[in-house]
């Protein structure tokens, strides 16, 4: 049976899973095919509080760029962004400052697709179509500089991105090209898997997207960390991504199995 839904550009292989289709399906999305339920059904499998750890992680991002709001920070770049569901950053940023500006990259075809329809009649948010491990190219992306303004703070988010990037693609030396194209008062948001609280569901976790386009790295909590070199963390530092600046009391007992953080370029 051939699952290509008419909103699939034409040279999109359906056949093959994407990390940010899987992801949307957790989400509880809609625009995923059948092979990425199939690997998203695979990690429930392994993983069954899945779809609470993709919440947690969504809702890290949330917070994230609220308290960048709050310190100031207007301008945005949401590299590895996905697909638009309900509360991208734009609807973030946007819902409480109209004026911020959002530029999204993302290598997934399907996901840039339905963000150009999304931003469509938004003049403060772009999508470009780049690979994040690819700094030079999304750095000096026309439409990026026309949106963006590389003389003010501009905050970075690499939401559950780096999971994906091996370390053969020298992930701190990607960080260290973005983060020295910051100015000084940028800040970086970063979410990222580990494996070291659930060492044997994360490994069901690698099994299931081993296939995919976009198969996962998980790191320990002290590779994360080294992740912000360069930025000066701001509290309480690298943590589970629920008690990242919760907005309740119950929610620092949600999933351990996402490190997240924010820091700011001194």
């Amino acid at each position: 049976m051939n699952d290509r839904p008419s909103w699939v550009p034409s040279d999109v292989d359906v056949q093959v899973p994407s990390a940010a289709r899987v992801y949307d399906y957790l989400l509880g999305g809609a625009h995923n095919f059948a092979i990425d339920r199939a690997v998203g059904e695979k990690v429930l499998q392994v993983m069954r509080n899945g779809t609470q750890i993709a919440g947690s992680n969504r809702a890290f991002m949330r917070r994230a760029v609220l308290h960048m709001l709050e310190l100031g920070i207007t301008q945005f770049l949401d590299l590895g962004s996905g697909i638009p569901t309900v509360g991208n950053v734009h609807e973030v940023a946007q819902g409480a400052n109209p004026d911020a500006k959002v530029a999204y990259v993302d290598y997934d075809e399907v996901a840039v697709a339905h963000s150009e329809l999304l931003l469509d009649d938004n003049e403060n948010a772009v999508v470009v179509n780049a690979d994040l491990t690819q700094p030079n190219v999304v750095l000096s992306d026309p439409t990026v500089h026309a949106l963006l303004d590389f003389d003010k703070p501009i905050g970075l988010l690499m939401v559950a991105v780096f999971h994906f990037v091996p370390d053969e693609k020298q992930p701190l030396e990607i960080l260290a090209a973005y983060r020295d194209a910051l100015p000084a008062g940028s800040m970086l948001a970063l979410s990222h898997l580990t494996a070291d609280h659930a060492p044997e569901g994360m490994a069901g976790v690698v099994e299931a997207m081993k296939n995919s386009r976009d198969p996962m790295y998980f790191r320990p909590y002290d590779e994360v960390v080294s992740m912000f070199t360069g930025f000066e963390l701001l509290e309480p530092g690298v943590v589970s991504a629920p008690a990242w600046h919760p907005e309740r009391a119950d929610e620092t007992e949600g999933p351990r199995d996402v490190y997240v953080g924010v820091g700011r370029k001194e």
